[in-house]
């Protein structure tokens, strides 16, 4: 490991950068996956608007790109829509 102060620091911090974005890429698919598990059109339905509430905040938060959430949305859009 590096002597320089600076470098240990920025270590430091990406080291933490990293757990709190894998905590927020965990409560997403969390989230995804509980539409997908959903019985009934209209509990998918709400559950949904909580997925796609955690989508946009991750994605306002740069952990994942605009356009990658903006697909995973379609996705599910598309997957609610499907349902019987």
């Amino acid at each position: 490991m590096s002597k320089n102060k600076s470098v240990q620091k920025r270590i430091r911090q990406a080291e933490k950068a990293r757990l709190r974005n894998r905590h927020y890429k965990s409560l997403m698919k969390t989230n995804i996956k509980k539409v997908k598990e959903a019985e009934t059109k209209e509990a998918a339905m709400e559950l949904m608007k909580k997925a796609i509430s955690t989508i946009d905040k991750i994605a306002g938060k740069g952990i994942i790109h605009k356009k990658n959430a903006a697909n995973k949305k379609a996705r599910l859009y598309h997957f609610v829509a499907k349902m019987a």
